[in-house]
């Protein structure tokens, strides 16, 4: 009989999730306070952050299949099972109850499972061998948090460990918060409050692209958004080494002013001018990244609707994340 580990065990590690709803016996990771879902209004954002993009389980044990058991049937969505740091299968789970990988290495081993990015995930029970060990993951990492829109959340990735936050913290070893809400990044105060009370030891924010596409701020209120989302943060981070990003290449926009008079060429310059106010007040641990440096106009064939990145297009856009920004937060 296999050994049955309920989903509030305290051994497992619910890594990058903010909070956990504990109901009927299932256990479900958000990346907003669940508790606190009204004092982050519009439920479009709620929705978002019940997906739970770049959350792992991870702890440690010697058994040679895992299973789990589900508090629903998943819509369309995968998992992926890393071990020891190494993506080992990514599962297809449209209709499913349930998951099981078998033929697991031999020996005490890191199990990391990530979780779907663009679908809720509610365990009731993981199952291990009889008698199998297991215990908590107890790596010492650098946090890193990052925040944005859609093209952080990544819903055409491959499968969840392959986004590009999940392809950048896998190669730096890092422990990932991602706070990428598709549609929902609009630089609102209480998101700049849940960054800054994250503990987090190198932070990235992607700015611009959806306050571009909804027109929720204008060339009046744009700069002072950033300015005062950055301050925030820097309340309980105030020497945390932290990259503001403006948006990557998306043709349809880059010259189409939005309801409100704003085109993307313009947002980099609004987002750059606000990075270059606060460093001249003494913000020496802020740095700026223009978008079109990580994911140009010559990338733009990886764009396959003009905005997201295709599967391929992510795995770029990990790559130059790595080589562009990895030695702003991480000097040697």
């Amino acid at each position: 009989m296999p050994q049955v580990i309920s989903s509030d065990d305290p051994r497992l590690g619910w890594q990058g999730a903010i909070s956990l709803q504990r109901e009927g016996g299932t256990v479900m990771p958000w990346r907003l306070p669940h508790a606190e879902l009204p004092l982050y209004p519009f439920e479009t954002l709620h929705d978002r952050a019940s997906r739970p993009a770049g959350v792992r389980m991870a702890f440690r044990s010697d058994t040679r299949h895992l299973a789990g058991r589900l508090g629903e049937a998943m819509g369309e969505a995968r998992l992926d099972l890393c071990v020891d740091g190494e993506l080992v299968a990514s599962l297809d789970l449209e209709g499913a109850t349930g998951f099981r990988f078998p033929e697991l290495p031999a020996g005490e081993k890191l199990l990391e499972l990530w979780l779907p990015q663009f679908h809720p995930f509610r365990l009731a029970a993981l199952e291990l061998d009889a008698g199998a060990s297991l215990t908590p993951d107890e790596r010492a990492r650098p946090r890193w948090t990052t925040y944005g829109s859609s093209i952080t959340q990544c819903k055409a990735a491959a499968s969840p460990a392959r986004t590009w936050p999940a392809l950048v913290a896998r190669e730096h070893d890092l422990d990932l918060t991602c706070l990428g809400f598709s549609s929902q990044c609009h630089l609102e105060p209480m998101l700049a409050r849940l960054v800054r009370d994250t503990p987090a030891d190198l932070i990235s924010l992607c700015l611009g692209i959806n306050v571009q596409g909804g027109a929720s701020l204008s060339e009046r209120t744009l700069r002072p958004a950033v300015i005062g989302f950055v301050k925030l943060v820097r309340e309980k981070h105030p020497t945390t080494p932290l990259a503001v990003i403006s948006p990557i290449f998306a043709p349809q926009r880059e010259a189409t002013p939005n309801a409100v008079g704003l085109d993307l060429r313009r947002m980099r310059q609004e987002v750059r001018a606000a990075v270059e106010t606060l460093q001249a007040f003494g913000d020496d641990h802020l740095t700026y990244v223009d978008g079109l440096e990580l994911f140009g106009p010559e990338l733009g064939h990886l764009l396959p609707d003009d905005l997201h990145p295709s599967a391929e297009g992510y795995e770029v856009l990990a790559r130059r994340f790595s080589e562009l920004v990895m030695p702003a937060l991480r000097p040697a």
